[in-house]
């Protein structure tokens, strides 16, 4: 098969390949790790080596982790277990929390994240699209060179740096609250009070994923129309007397949009699982945060919920680039 559907078949063939090769190593990668889950996990130094046992038999750490040939049934692994269970879309129970299901902490970090990510993500792509658009128009000019210091220093300033230049700022100016997502003891009379709470807390958070990815979508959209600009056909255009606004909007954008589209969806991929330094700066309680947190406390199923959820956000976030820029650029596709 030939043309956009052999394009399309190949590039979800190689996305479901991709996520298998995740599974086994996302497997792999927490069985490495030093200590017993069972005693660091439950962080009690009374338990007996009776009692560690038994904890390892119910949350099955006891049995080999792939095959074992001596074994009356060599195929009861941890290994096997873990893919029955994700038959049956189950991430197990975790070892810090008390028994409480990985899935239910995950989908409760993962939406404090959306709430942090989405908004900063969104202004960002609106900001920097639009500010590296007319960078490139007004090249060399006051305007190009004032956006492209700004965005120079905005990618390369430290996160946690940032988040506490702004915590402080933030604070002491303004009034907006530092950290957590409510506030702690508040009563509130309505949902819409609560939602300006939590409104509040979203403020400094989401300044500070925005200005850290600004830079970048700024300085690749100002690349990238640049380069468009010098092709063949924005120089006919020129030359039929079109205006700059209607090359821009009519010629050279849907080009320029291009690099911007991969680098976007690689983006919303990857700030899935969570802007660590800025979760751990406001103490916002995202998947970042809960990921450091079952790395001290060697909970291995939430890592590998979290893990596992990580990498399937990039991957799809891949496929829809690859989609799309086949989309945009039918050479892509049916070449």
């Amino acid at each position: 098969m030939s043309g956009r559907g052999g394009y399309l078949l190949r590039k979800v063939g190689w996305a479901l390949l991709t996520v298998l090769v995740v599974i086994t190593f996302n497997f792999v990668l927490f069985r490495v790790l030093p200590g017993d889950p069972a005693k660091s996990g439950l962080r009690d130094p009374r338990l007996n080596p009776a009692a560690v046992e038994a904890l390892r038999e119910r949350f099955g750490t006891d049995k080999p982790v792939f095959v074992d040939l001596e074994a009356d049934n060599p195929f009861d692994s941890q290994f096997t277990a873990y893919l029955g269970a994700l038959s049956r879309a189950d991430l197990g129970t975790s070892y810090a929390f008390r028994d409480q299901p990985v899935s239910d902490l995950i989908g409760q970090a993962l939406v404090n994240t959306l709430w942090l990510v989405l908004p900063s993500q969104l202004l960002a792509i609106i900001l920097g699209s639009v500010l590296g658009l007319f960078a490139a128009w007004r090249r060399g000019r006051a305007l190009d060179v004032g956006a492209l210091t700004f965005s120079l220093f905005m990618w390369s300033l430290p996160t946690f740096f940032l988040g506490i230049i702004l915590l402080v700022a933030g604070a002491q100016w303004f009034g907006l609250p530092t950290a957590g997502r409510v506030t702690i003891g508040a009563n509130y009379a309505d949902v819409w009070e609560a939602a300006l709470d939590i409104g509040s807390h979203l403020i400094l958070p989401t300044l500070t994923l925005t200005l850290v990815l600004l830079g970048e979508y700024m300085l690749i959209m100002r690349s990238s129309v640049l380069d468009v600009f010098g092709e063949d056909y924005i120089l006919t255009a020129r030359a039929k007397g079109l205006s700059t606004y209607r090359i821009i909007r009519h010629h050279a954008l849907r080009n320029a949009m291009l690099p911007m589209v991969t680098l976007i969806a690689l983006n919303l991929g990857f700030t899935v699982s969570g802007a660590i330094q800025v979760e751990a700066v406001y103490s916002w309680p995202g998947l970042g945060a809960l990921t450091v947190s079952a790395v001290a406390d060697r909970d291995y199923p939430v890592l590998q919920g979290a893990f596992l959820l990580i990498a399937l956000s990039v991957v799809v976030a891949n496929l829809v680039a690859e989609l799309i820029y086949g989309w945009l650029d039918p050479r892509v596709s049916e070449g």
